[in-house]
């Protein structure tokens, strides 16, 4: 997939695959797989500077963990984040099903995927 296609929904993506809880950012990258089929393969210098970013808008927290000898940002969701998740998905729902109308004429509203 496109990295293009990407854009615009990373803040999304990112806050829906820490929902279950906290993940350091090789983590994020393989959920953000994995739940994608292997269609979305989101890489460091993508990443980082967006949980950077989500986290200065305390949407995220993060802290450091240690596994073995290897010290490791977690990050995690804050209220706020959840918050901005549910808008988020609010948007996706209202966004899909806009573009579903016009490329899908056949489908009633509110009943695209």
């Amino acid at each position: 997939m496109k990295a293009d296609a990407v854009r615009g929904h990373l803040d999304g993506l990112l806050l829906a695959v820490l929902e279950p809880g906290p993940l350091h950012g090789y983590a994020i990258i393989a959920a953000v797989q994995k739940r994608s089929g292997g269609a979305l393969e989101l890489r460091t210098g993508t990443i980082y500077p967006a949980l950077n970013r989500l986290e200065r808008l305390g949407l995220l927290s993060s802290s450091w963990q240690s596994t073995g000898e290897r010290r490791r940002r977690c990050y995690a969701l804050t209220d706020a984040g959840r918050q901005a998740l549910a808008g988020e998905r609010t948007a996706w729902r209202e966004f899909t099903s806009a573009i579903g109308s016009v490329l899908d004429p056949g489908t009633p509203p509110g009943l695209t995927t």
